[in-house]
């Protein structure tokens, strides 16, 4: 008889027919070692023999509650929502429809003080691996620094969450976002892919953001696919929130395992681009016209009454300007009833996920968990005044094949060939549109709280926490608030509490990162979670430690430090550092303690170390470059000369290299040729006098010793000016052409795609 995982069979006498299959993992070994009798004996002692099995069968069901055998050990679905804040959501205080959300807080239990890092890679390496993100090294986004904390790639030393539970015989489906490795194009490597890293199953984006009409880098399994040539899957009018949640619940409704099943259904709404469907715009007309602090105030006084907030956490002032100043109010409004559309679609799509479950009479031993990634987020995309169109000859189509892959987060058309358009003169929500909502509605989405996406103060850490599982919570807390702090930490040691499972401190003789949290479990029956660390937050600088109530926060690498009560002050109002220095230097001491251990240390933020880079003078790159520090100009205190050839005018990035501390950037905005500096994080341009001419296929821009810049198309003067200094520091983010990933270095958004066409690009440095 084979026993499982951690089990030693009997070795002598006989065995208790099915006895140690079923056994789990930490039974005594004392009850696993009686000596019984040898099977000759057993026949004449057979009475003795059955009492004695009896026996032992009555002591075990005392020591170990049946809940966590076999098919009772529950099934897990984790419901994550992309750039949405603290309060979108019913439950939580919104006026957004969301009756399937509520539904579940009124029969589970609401996290008051649930936390996520900030940012969406960093969130998703945290969620799968349960260890802080630089551990398991994203610390930042997609781009490798040479530091362990900051690879842009999933590491090899930890493990997912899939990983751990597969072995537990937990059957693994993922549907929806993925955006924990920078290897999304056609042939690059899959060995950080969903089905290489433990799932059975996978349908989703490999990459972050795109269109919720024809989404980049759509996957099944491990093949790339276009929405609209896939057989496997034919909606009347395709929609990415919707075909994340009707895969989850094919996963569900195609689950034959007697084994439980873990699911990650993870959305890109309400992430930018505004998308939504027009019956569920239509649903939101009116709703928002008051503004935005009209609707931020409801929504304060809503959360007091459901005694979500103490009324001593004071609304943060509004971090955006008044409503009566708003100079397009009708576009603005547009952008609210789109997100909350959005908001409302994820929604009806949970519902469908709950039925399947019921109609599986699987609901009772499900535990489901809803969150959040970040904060609401303040890039407000596309709010240019007018209309940019992302492609030429805007009144010409120019369609795709239904075949052709989509691989660009801002596309530059619609599958059908309508161009793109952003600008305030675009009303949003079609495919043909590709706007963010802006930092004055974001700070209605994190309401009370201060800050958002990015920073670590509690608006842009906060998330939601919807826990439901009727076999699971005691009755007695059904509807009720947890207010214990926990983070996205806990939710693999809660996957591997609930799942019996054994979290390896070794795999193929690599050594794994250990669990940070803790599991959740003891909330859901009304006790104290056992956590003896802090929690620790960082991300491009921000950084922070709780302790009990008390939170340390700095903004930016050489932010100073603040000091808040939570209890008192959540909304961090009252910084307390000065009052208490002692307790503020304590804290300070243990988070630098902290982040050389997990790697967020030494960091790419303000480096002073020199940087290594190419040592090459001279660089011959084609329109898809992508190099990494290593391979990119070593440009730290060095003059140097870029020369584009263009084929096809456009607007956009021509070249960017590094991010938003060191780099420089040659685009083009408005015809006008720009060249950007970040020194030391201060941005400095230098903008052309004389606009382009369609016929202009050749840019050069010059940065000369003494801070000249000198740009040129072809022969022709286009303008001069001067900077302060050469780059500082060797950027950290690699080089680009046609784009910026990572970090952006001027005052543009994203990655600013060029939408015309680069025949190639001369770099050399003088």
């Amino acid at each position: 008889m084979e026993a499982r995982a951690g089990i030693e069979p009997a070795n002598r006498g006989f065995a208790v027919p099915g006895l140690t299959t079923w056994l789990p993992r930490r039974t005594p070994k004392a009850l696993l070692s009686i000596d019984f009798p040898p099977l000759e004996q057993a026949k004449t002692y057979s009475s003795t023999f059955y009492i004695m099995k009896f026996q032992i069968l009555f002591y075990l069901s005392l020591f170990f509650p049946i809940c966590t055998f076999g098919q009772n050990r529950p099934n897990v679905i984790i419901v994550m929502a992309d750039d949405m804040g603290w309060s979108d959501i019913g439950c939580y205080g919104s006026e957004i429809e969301t009756p399937n959300l509520d539904r579940l807080a009124k029969n589970g239990l609401r996290f008051t003080q649930f936390y996520n890092t900030g940012r969406c890679c960093p969130t998703r390496a945290s969620l799968l691996t349960g260890t802080y993100p630089h551990q398991a090294g994203i610390g930042h986004m997609m781009n490798d620094t040479g530091l362990p904390g900051y690879q842009g790639d999933l590491g090899s030393n930890v493990q997912t969450i899939a990983e751990v539970l597969s072995p537990a015989k937990y059957s693994t489906y993922l549907s929806g976002k993925w955006h924990v490795t920078p290897k999304i194009h056609p042939g690059s490597s899959q060995h950080n892919w969903p089905r290489q890293r433990g799932f059975d199953r996978f349908y989703g984006t490999i990459h972050g953001a795109g269109s919720f009409f024809d989404p980049n880098s759509l996957t099944r399994d491990n093949k790339l696919i276009s929405p609209h040539a896939d057989k496997e899957y034919k909606p009347k009018e395709f929609y990415y929130t919707d075909a994340i949640n009707d895969h989850a619940t094919r996963f569900i409704n195609e689950h034959e395992n007697e084994n439980p099943f873990f699911l990650y259904v993870a959305h890109t709404a309400p992430h930018w681009p505004m998308h939504a469907l027009p019956e569920d715009i239509q649903k939101y007309k009116g709703r928002y016209d008051g503004g935005w602090e009209e609707i931020r105030e409801a929504r304060y006084q809503k959360q007091l009454k459901l005694g979500l907030i103490d009324p001593k956490w004071k609304l943060s002032p509004r971090d955006a300007e008044s409503w009566r100043d708003a100079k397009n109010k009708k576009w603005e409004i547009r952008l609210m009833e789109v997100y909350a559309a959005m908001v409302d679609r994820m929604d009806q799509g949970l519902g469908r996920i709950i039925n399947a479950l019921e109609k599986r009479k699987m609901l009772e031993n499900t535990l489901i968990i809803f969150i959040a990634d970040n904060g609401g987020c303040a890039e407000g995309m596309g709010r240019k005044e007018g209309i940019q169109y992302k492609d030429r000859d805007p009144e010409v189509l120019k369609p795709m094949k239904d075949s052709d892959l989509q691989m660009d987060m801002i596309p530059k058309r619609t599958r059908d060939g309508v161009v793109i358009k952003q600008g305030t003169e675009v009303m949003t929500g079609g495919a043909d549109t590709y706007h963010g909502y802006g930092k004055a509605w974001a700070n209605v989405s994190n309401t009370p709280f201060r800050e958002y996406k990015h920073w670590v103060h509690e608006g842009g850490i906060s998330a939601p926490l919807v826990a439901h599982w009727p076999k699971g919570i005691a009755s007695k807390l059904r509807g009720k608030f947890e207010h214990q702090p926990a983070h996205l930490i806990d939710l693999m040691a809660t996957c591997v509490e609930l799942g019996n499972a054994d979290y390896p401190k070794e795999v193929k003789g690599k050594k794994i990162v250990p669990l940070q949290g803790v599991s959740l479990g003891p909330a859901f029956s009304g006790k104290k979670l056992k956590r003896e660390n802090p929690i620790f937050w960082e991300h491009e600088g921000n950084r922070a430690i709780r302790i009990e109530n008390w939170k340390l926060v700095a903004k930016g690498s050489n932010g100073e430090w603040e000091l808040y009560d939570l209890e008192a002050d959540r909304s961090e109002l009252n910084n307390l550092s000065e009052k208490h220095p002692e307790r503020a230097k304590q804290m300070a001491e243990k988070w630098e303690v902290w982040a050389i251990e997990a790697n967020a240390k030494p960091w790419p933020w303000n480096r002073n170390k020199k940087s290594v880079g190419s040592k090459k003078k001279a660089f011959n790159l084609d329109a898809n470059t992508n190099l990494t520090k290593e391979l990119s100009p070593m440009i730290r205190k060095k003059p140097f000369e870029v020369e584009v050839h263009i084929e096809e005018q456009g607007e956009g990035i021509l070249v960017a290299q590094g991010g938003d501390t060191h780099g420089w950037a040659l685009f083009i905005r408005d015809n006008i040729v720009h060249f950007t500096l970040s020194l030391g994080g201060k941005i400095e341009t230098i903008k052309a006098d004389k606009e382009l001419t369609e016929k202009e296929g050749k840019i050069i821009a010059t940065l000369n010793p003494d801070g000249i810049v000198e740009l040129f198309a072809g022969t022709r003067k286009l303008g001069s000016g001067k900077v302060s200094s050469l780059v500082k520091e060797m950027p950290i983010d690699g080089l680009q052409v046609g784009r910026d990933e990572g970090g952006t270095v001027g005052d543009y958004k994203d990655a600013f795609d060029f939408d015309g066409r680069i025949k190639k690009v001369r770099i050399r440095l003088n």
